[in-house]
């Protein structure tokens, strides 16, 4: 009988997508509904940055990290 083990690397990136997914909506949120009192640099939309960033490395890990994969 063989063991299939889910490696932590895929959890990992399914948490780095799932916070880079609440962080680019919120990032996109705000870029629709400006914060009143903005604070310094708030032009340069970090959130949005971040949050894609995230979700693109999480989702890099799930792929090459998934569970079944041949190789």
């Amino acid at each position: 009988m063989k063991q299939h083990f889910i490696p932590i690397w895929f959890f990992i990136g399914s948490l780095l997508a799932f916070y880079g997914a609440l962080v680019l909506g919120s990032g996109i949120y705000g870029l629709f509904v400006p914060p009143s009192h903005p604070v310094a640099m708030s032009g340069l939309h970090i959130g949005i940055w971040w949050g894609a960033g995230m979700l693109v490395l999480g989702l890099v890990y799930i792929l090459r990290f998934r569970p079944n994969r041949k190789g």
